[in-house]
């Protein structure tokens, strides 16, 4: 009998500690909004027509992508984690190019880096409110799986499997346009567009079956040989780095600014209204 009591004991704290835990958890979870209506802690904000807004703005955005390394959750729930990012299928097309002419399609991407993003500086024009953003990625890395057809520095390629590209020291400059608008007595940034330039001290890449496994000893040649002359490599590979680098940059940004006001990084921003006149401006 006291055995009995012994195992009912147990069995009602056990119950009592995963309930506990249970509590625990409904109390802390996040739950997603649409938008920010109050300004977030870790968020710095600037006054651009007041001196030393450039300093201040790189600031805030330096304090942003560390935040978006921790995790703000409702970028998550859309994009997963920031670092390591999963990227969506990448197909590319280049025909009529003296260094390669290319079809390939990359799934499955995992780009890798991010975490250690430095923002060198954060311009914001007082005209049209675009921005200029200078970003440094001391590495940066693409794995995908890979189909891909054409020729490359006129080697012949045809093959499918596992790839990597390495970009080491990578300068990024970001430029976005952006369209105010006005939702609920906020401001907010619309990003419509961007374009990237980038710059970088190496390129280190390599494609597994690139000959649908005919010759091991040619791939590792081959390989070989795209690293020696990476700068060439990287002239055939230049736009699907820039789509990848650009559509990274230009899907996190339209979630962030559509979650956090632009009130809220530059604190006298104008109404659309302001900036633009009488246009409508009440929407995206």
């Amino acid at each position: 009998m006291l055995q009995s009591s012994k195992k009912s004991s147990c069995l009602f704290r056990k119950i009592t500690f995963i309930c506990g835990l249970i509590a625990v958890n409904c109390v802390n979870e996040v739950k997603s909004v649409e938008f920010y209506t109050e300004k977030p802690a870790f968020l710095p904000s600037c006054k651009i027509y007041q001196p030393g807004f450039t300093k201040c703005s790189t600031n805030t955005v330096q304090k942003l992508i560390d935040q978006l390394v921790i995790g703000i959750p409702e970028v998550v729930k859309e994009f997963g984690t920031f670092d390591p990012m999963h990227v969506h299928d990448i197909y590319f097309k280049q025909d009529n190019n003296d260094v390669a002419t290319v079809r390939a399609n990359l799934s499955e991407v995992i780009v890798k880096g991010f975490s250690k993003t430095v923002i060198k500086e954060s311009r914001v024009s007082k005209k049209d409110f675009s921005w200029v953003t200078k970003i440094f990625l001391p590495k940066m890395r693409l794995d995908a799986k890979y189909k891909m057809e054409g020729r490359i520095l006129l080697i012949p390629l045809r093959g499918a499997g596992k790839m990597f590209i390495e970009i080491d020291n990578l300068d990024i400059i970001l430029y976005t346009k952006t369209r105010l608008y006005q939702k609920a007595g906020y401001t907010f940034d619309n990003v419509t567009a961007v374009r990237v330039d980038l710059n970088m001290t190496r390129v280190q890449t390599n494609f597994e079956n690139i000959f649908n496994g005919q010759s091991k000893e040619v791939e590792r040649s081959t390989n070989e040989f795209f690293n020696e002359n990476w700068r060439d490599f990287y002239e055939a590979l230049k736009p699907i780095i820039i789509e990848t680098v650009e559509t990274i940059l230009y899907d996190i940004m339209h979630k962030v600014f559509s979650l956090i006001p632009a009130n809220f990084f530059v604190e006298d921003i104008p109404t659309p209204e302001q900036l633009y006149g009488n246009k409508k401006s009440s929407g995206k």
